[in-house]
């Protein structure tokens, strides 16, 4: 598939879109655990990438990623601003003008190694990680009905948060309570990667 223009031009709107129509439903989320502001942090931050978008994307790959993680740095408040800023930057860094599926896994698994030195975190600790981690494990090992494997992963990988006790960040400090709660940042997540696969197979 060609990375034309118009094509990083939609991707980048559906993701902007995707994390801004939920905004309301991240709130909700991070109200039960954490701060309360997750969903209004990110539409901001994704309301600044949406105002770049005609410049962004005439941009290589490689930079709308760095150019979007600057944007979330910038513009995101709290711990989400720079784990997400630091997942898109390093990616950036990682992904060549001209890519293959396995430039962008190894892409992905960098952006999410830093995520994972950044917040201090691992998988199985209800946050973003358990989302982006078995997303990254399903780009390195598939190429046969990818796009549907990838949707499939995000989605139940956040919905695995439910039952999950925090560990780490804000929502650690509730305990037990925590449990039984979506975690916010896996949800976010999983709302891009569904935005990704879902504008692809639009462009198929």
């Amino acid at each position: 598939m060609e990375l034309t223009a118009d094509l990083k031009a939609a991707l980048i709107r559906q993701v902007a879109e995707a994390v801004i129509s939920h905004a309301d439903e991240l709130t909700a989320l991070d109200q039960a655990i954490g701060d309360g502001d997750h969903g209004v942090n990110l539409k901001r931050g994704f309301e600044a990438v949406l105002a770049q978008l005609n410049t962004l994307a005439e941009k290589d790959p490689g930079e709308i990623l760095k150019a979007v993680g600057t944007a979330l740095v910038m513009k995101v408040g709290g711990a989400s601003g720079p784990l997400y800023g630091t997942l898109f930057m390093t990616m950036g860094k990682h992904l060549p003008p001209k890519f293959s599926l396995s430039d962008l896994a190894q892409a992905f698994t960098a952006g999410v190694e830093a995520v994972k030195v950044r917040g201090k975190s691992d998988v199985g600790q209800k946050t973003m990680l358990d989302v982006l981690v078995p997303v990254a494990r399903t780009l390195q090992e598939s190429n046969d009905d990818l796009l549907s494997k990838l949707k499939t992963v995000a989605e139940s990988s956040a919905h695995a948060t439910i039952p999950m006790k925090a560990v780490r960040g804000r929502a650690s400090f509730l305990g037990e309570r925590s449990v039984g709660h979506m975690d916010p940042g896996a949800r976010s997540s999983s709302l891009m990667v569904l935005a990704v696969v879902e504008t692809l197979e639009n462009h198929r």
